[in-house]
Order: C-alpha cells, then sequence, then structure tokens
C-alpha cells in the first residue's frame, strides 16, 4: 500500500466517503485479482489525483461494510459522490475503464 492509496475500516467508511469523489477497492490479501488490480489502482490515484479518491477495504478485516453493500464477489469497485454510490463494477477490470467510470461522473 503507498501513499497513493489508502486503507479504510468499518468505523472510518461513512466519514471517508462523505466528499467528493471516492472509489473504494473492497479486496482480500488472498485474492489473485485483487493483486492485479492494485497497480492499475495507484497509477490512477496518482494521474488523477485532485479528481477521485482511492481507497481499498480490506473484506477480512472489515466484515460489515461489504455486507451493506451486498459484496459478493471481489475485487468489487464502488464509487461514490458524496457520499451516495453512483456506479460499481467487479473484477480485474482494464485501467482505461476505471478511469472512464470515474470521468463519467466527475
Amino acid at each position: 500500500m503507498s501513499s497513493t492509496t489508502q486503507p479504510v475500516t468499518d468505523a472510518t467508511f461513512d466519514q471517508s466517503i462523505s466528499q467528493g469523489l471516492v472509489l473504494v477497492d473492497f479486496w482480500a490479501a488472498w485474492c489473485g485479482p485483487c493483486k492485479a488490480i492494485a497497480p492499475k489502482l495507484e497509477e490512477i490515484a496518482l494521474e488523477m489525483q485532485g479528481q477521485v479518491k482511492i481507497l481499498k477495504m480490506d473484506v477480512d478485516q472489515n466484515p460489515e461494510t461489504p455486507g451493506r453493500f451486498s459484496i459478493r464477489a471481489i475485487p468489487t469497485l464502488i464509487l461514490f459522490k458524496n457520499g451516495q454510490q453512483v456506479d460499481q463494477v467487479m473484477g480485474n477490470v482494464a485501467k482505461a475503464e476505471l478511469e472512464a467510470l470515474i470521468k463519467k461522473h466527475h
């Protein structure tokens, strides 16, 4: 984990997504596709700094929030705008697809 993406927990989730555009990566340490998408998220966090905040939630350590959003598969990425869910993608999607998703709601 670098300084570009930030960890988020059940306790800090609501506050963390309350302002602006926030992409939350629901992941787990044992998940291969989660590891594969991580570098793309780091790049997007760096390249789109100021436009979107990227948070990572470990579903094994934080079961409450994934339950609230009915997360059944990981990685699941949910995009929030000012605290409201506006979009969602599942799996190791292409970087361009993630960028388009963010730009669509910016």
